[in-house]
């Protein structure tokens, strides 16, 4: 198993240890695309074609609704939702 399956699993399982390192690892290798709005904000804007944005503040660890936005986009991405 791969180090990014191992991390997938571990979103998927809602794991509360995540770090946003973590998440934006796993958000960007199925496509989505990371960016940081000008203005000192400290959430950072994943977007995919197709899907809703998912905005996630940069702190060490990430919050359990944050992880379960992640998970849904998983479980679109890996049943055939994603759109590109």
């Amino acid at each position: 198993m791969s180090q990014l399956d191992k991390l997938i699993n571990r979103i998927l399982t809602l794991d509360k240890s995540l770090r946003f390192d973590e998440v934006s690892k796993v958000l960007t290798k199925i496509g989505y695309i990371r960016n940081q709005p000008k203005g000192g904000s400290s959430h950072y804007i994943f977007r995919a074609k197709g899907l809703p944005p998912i905005s996630i503040p940069k702190n060490n660890s990430v919050k359990m609704v944050y992880i379960e936005l992640v998970r849904d986009a998983i479980i679109k991405h890996i049943g055939g939702g994603e759109q590109q």
